[in-house]
């Protein structure tokens, strides 16, 4: 099975040759920090089965870990170790994130407390694509 994806602008689209390998969400600070998130959620692919439109911008987040992302749109697309032959895509940005389901969790230890509790939040339905005047900018899936 292939995977496609890609940022909310649409200036970078990848797909991934299956098969992958893990699908995991990650709660590490790092993670949390590059989000703006409680966590991430990555499926691992080996850097090779991954074909890009563009390359996507990186930040080395530390020595060993660079980040991708789109400079436009500011969407979080890759994580991958240093010289790692595998690329971790953001499950989000593909085009259907319900394909991938995390099996494994890292670093549970540093996950907010609240997110535990989200499930019991009310739920309210918000699609603002049916207000007056609303024009969407973001690539369609």
């Amino acid at each position: 099975m292939d995977y496609e994806g890609g940022c909310q602008c649409g200036r970078i689209r990848y797909r991934a040759e299956g098969p992958r390998d893990r699908a995991c969400v990650c709660y590490c600070r790092m993670c949390q920090k590059a989000s703006g998130a409680p966590f991430m959620a990555f499926v691992r692919f080996p850097a090779r089965q991954v074909h890009w439109s563009q390359p996507p911008d990186t930040f080395a987040s530390s020595n060993r870990v660079e980040r991708g992302f789109c400079s436009a749109c500011g969407t979080p697309l890759t994580y991958r170790q240093v010289d790692g032959p595998n690329i971790s895509l953001t499950i989000n940005s593909l085009d259907d994130p319900e394909s991938v389901r995390p099996e494994m969790r890292f670093s549970p230890d540093q996950e907010v407390s609240w997110c535990r509790s989200l499930q019991d939040l009310p739920g309210r339905e918000m699609d603002l694509t049916t207000s007056p005047g609303f024009v969407n900018h973001q690539h369609e899936d």
